[in-house]
């Protein structure tokens, strides 16, 4: 039997690094072991339990259990599952794989089977549900995240599989293993057994040759990737290009994939550049949306003209400032009433273009300052602009 359905968990206590959720007196952990569970989706990536969980909470509550894929999915499927259970005491457990490819049609055929509590929906999906879920279907269910299983709870769980299967690997490759898979048990598990396969001993060496590049984030280097991508980051930030681009090497080397180094950048890009070079984060849109479709070798040249682009650029972070700060003022009671003349068919609202682009009216009923400008490179531009329009000398 493969290694990832040999020691696949089957019991919530089993379950490796959702702690978050799973942990003795967690919102969900007291949920299911009250039976009071609500239509549930999880969201998470490949690899971290969310099929494994559903099976659990079915087993945990001895429920019949449905293993259905939202891409094969047939209404009538669905009404005939219902349909057996109409009468039954117990009543069945469905789980959704793929739930963010369910069809408005799917979606709605559902519904009246959640509202009456026919059965009880877990969806499944790499993606954050929120978006593809239409409102009813949110309405009445909850999402929970699951996260890549950390280091530290991959390395417990190989342990354990190691020394059931008399498996000996020395520290390097463990640690490559661990490092490369991203947070992934099931990728972890599966490059194991290959390596095993090809017979001899399981060598670092070995293992690269079957997985060249990490699945996910993760470096096989002695400095962690979190190490590597925050000393890019701060390199930039500090406009060194060189050491920019030599982190960026490392982390290429590591194993990095390109579409995880392009989100670091494009966050650079609107926290640290922001409205004084807004062309940045242009060019980190466009990047990761290439090195999505070529990736490796290729990536690498797009991604070190980022870098380089980003290096030289004038740096404000006071766009990342102002929303922290309204966010802040808000979180800590700062909730005042919308001004009469401004809300929804206000007859009193004055329309700025018929007085030139703009007139003098209060948009809140506080005064209020988030925004300082930091007056460096197109942000002196805005800020002319701003005198200009408000006719301010």
């Amino acid at each position: 039997m493969a290694l990832a359905l040999k020691y696949r968990p089957t019991l919530l206590d089993e379950i490796v690094g959702q702690d978050h959720l799973l942990a003795k007196g967690k919102a969900l952990r007291t949920l299911i072991e009250r039976d009071s569970m609500l239509h549930s989706f999880f969201y998470g990536p490949s690899g971290c339990g969310k099929t494994t969980l559903a099976r659990a909470i079915a087993k945990k509550l001895q429920r019949p259990f449905y293993e259905l894929n939202a891409t094969t999915l047939k209404v009538e499927e669905l009404r005939k599952i219902f349909k057996n259970y109409a009468q039954a005491l117990e009543k069945p457990l469905i789980f959704i794989d793929e739930v963010h490819r369910l069809s408005k049609n799917q979606q709605e055929v559902l519904l009246p089977f959640m509202e009456a509590h026919a059965g009880l929906i877990i969806g499944a999906s790499t993606e954050n549900p929120y978006f593809s879920l239409t409102s009813a279907m949110r309405s009445r269910s909850h999402l929970f995240e699951l996260k890549s299983i950390d280091d530290h709870a991959l390395e417990k769980y190989l342990a354990k599989i190691l020394e059931q299967e008399a498996i000996t690997i020395n520290s390097e490759a463990k640690a490559f293993l661990i490092s490369s898979s991203g947070g992934d048990a099931r990728a972890m598990l599966n490059l194991l057994e290959s390596a095993i396969a090809l017979g001899a001993d399981v060598t670092v060496d070995k293992l690269k040759e079957i997985r060249p590049y990490a699945m996910q984030q993760g470096s096989a280097e002695a400095d962690s990737h979190y190490d590597l991508t925050s000393a890019m980051i701060k390199s930039i930030r500090g406009s060194d290009i060189d050491a920019g681009l030599y982190y960026l090497a490392r982390l290429i080397n590591g194993g990095e994939p390109p579409d995880f180094l392009a989100r670091r950048l494009a966050i650079l890009a609107s926290e640290d550049i922001g409205n004084a070079n807004p062309n940045a984060l242009n060019l980190s849109a466009s990047t990761l949306t290439i090195v999505k479709q070529i990736g490796y070798p290729e990536a690498r040249i797009p991604l070190a003209q980022l870098v380089v682009y980003l290096a030289s650029s004038p740096k404000s972070n006071s766009s990342y400032l102002a929303i922290n700060e309204a966010i802040k003022a808000v979180q800590e009671g700062a909730i005042y009433p919308i001004p009469a003349h401004i809300k929804t068919h206000a007859k009193e609202y004055i329309y700025p273009h018929n007085f030139g682009g703009w007139v003098d009216q209060n948009y809140l009923s506080r005064d209020l300052k988030f925004y300082r400008s930091s007056t460096q490179g197109f942000e002196k531009n805005l800020n002319e602009w701003l005198r200009r329009i408000k006719n301010v000398h």
